[in-house]
């Protein structure tokens, strides 16, 4: 996939990003530099001035500054479920799509807070440090099986509801609390209030979004509301949790036992101290962001946002992106696709047909679609462009980014 010069599009991509990604990109024709960590905001404006795509996860962070560096980036992609890292508004300011994987690892976190409920309930932890220690207690005092648990689940989305579905088939109960309205799946019951899910459930785990309103959701009210003898879990975002409050409420023995998998500050990488509250607690899993790690889940995301960035550099698809407005054309061009991403104002439109009509291409298809204060156009023409209605179309003051793309090897360009 090349530039109107023929060079090969640049992509980079970071933080041990599965290299099914790099396979994929390379087949289609994109040179890929990947590196093993993530970068900081002064390393990655050095690495980003003539780089196309993007690709991180969730320790890399691209701020407008990064985004100021990179005149050339068209997109970018999350291998990861959550965008927080990103700076949506900067982002389509400049016309940059933005992909993440929603759903590629919705399987592996379920799986892990699965297993944790289980761990906590039969009271895992301590037999596992008992044994360690060269102590033998086959007492069952305090462990329990999770078949007629009452599971609470805040946050109904795609981890939160595929949990239901699974909780359900190994004999639990649940309720669930969404600020949205959800369908609920199988039996499970909608809560009117977090407050009503808390005092209604002997598990309570956490599945929410990283969006700031989520910031410290969880503290020392919503702790003291739990049950007593109850398990807390959070795979979700780290900031949404009181950890202080949450080491207090099980020392106490108010709460029997958590997991956490998020931390509101974790280390850069591999082999960095980490430093938290709740460690040296027997009753407390603590694992490092693994949620999604899996090599299935990896794999999966590696193919899924390659795929996304893939389509969308060549044939301008911007079906599930996060930031720009989703339109997925229903073919690869045949002759020429012009790419219009402009600021969502009345006559656009009429303005880019008539600039179309006005050099003598033929309008073969065309999709628009708007998303807050952004618009994006995808205009097929039976021929290829002359240079003057790209320049055109360029120049219009509603102009965000325009990019030409047509069939073959070429395309991107």
């Amino acid at each position: 996939m090349t530039t109107h010069d023929g060079t090969a599009r640049r992509v980079l991509l970071l933080e041990n990003i599965h290299p099914d990604a790099v396979t994929r990109l390379e087949a289609s024709g994109f040179s890929v530099e990947t590196a093993a960590g993530a970068l900081d905001e002064d390393e990655l404006c050095r690495r980003v001035g003539e780089v196309d795509v993007l690709g991180i996860r969730s320790r890399t962070h691209v701020t407008e500054a990064v985004l100021e560096a990179a005149p050339d980036l068209m997109a970018i992609g999350a291998f990861c479920i959550g965008t927080n890292q990103i700076d949506l508004p900067a982002a389509t300011r400049r016309g940059v799509a933005v992909f993440n994987a929603p759903f590629s690892n919705t399987r592996s976190v379920v799986e892990l807070a699965i297993a944790e409920m289980i761990s906590l309930t039969r009271r895992l932890t301590d037999k596992n440090a008992d044994m360690h220690a060269g102590v033998w207690d086959k007492s069952a005092t305090g462990s329990h099986e999770i078949r007629g648990r009452r599971l609470g689940i805040v946050g109904y989305g795609n981890i939160g509801s595929q949990l239901s579905v699974v909780a359900e088939s190994l004999g639990m109960s649940v309720w669930f609390f969404d600020t949205a309205d959800k369908l609920a799946l199988g039996n499970a019951r909608p809560c009117g209030s977090l407050e009503e899910l808390l005092e209604s459930v002997d598990i309570v785990t956490l599945h929410v979004d990283g969006r700031p309103t989520n910031r410290e959701l969880f503290g020392e009210q919503e702790l003291a509301r739990m049950r007593p003898g109850s398990i807390f879990l959070n795979l979700s975002r780290g900031f949404v949790v009181d950890h202080g409050a949450l080491r207090a409420h099980l020392e106490s023995g108010h709460l029997a036992g958590a997991a956490v998998d998020v931390f509101p500050v974790e280390p850069a990488g591999r082999g960095e101290p980490f430093v938290s509250e709740l460690r040296g607690l027997r009753n407390v899993i603590l694992t490092p962001h693994v949620g999604g790690s899996t090599e299935e889940a990896q794999q999966d995301i590696g193919n899924f946002v390659a795929g996304k960035l893939e389509r969308y550099v060549r044939e301008g698809s911007t079906a599930l992106s996060v930031n720009l407005p989703p339109l997925e054309p229903a073919t690869p061009p045949e002759h020429c696709r012009l790419l219009y991403i402009h600021r969502n104002v009345p006559g656009v439109l009429a303005e880019v047909n008539g600039l179309v009509a006005r050099h003598g291409l033929n309008l073969d298809a065309q999709l628009l679609g708007t998303r807050g204060e952004v618009g994006y156009v995808i205009t097929d023409v039976g021929s290829d462009p002359a240079p003057g209605v790209v320049e055109a179309l360029g120049n219009l003051d509603t102009t965000i980014k325009l990019r030409v793309v047509g069939p073959g090897p070429a395309a991107g360009s």
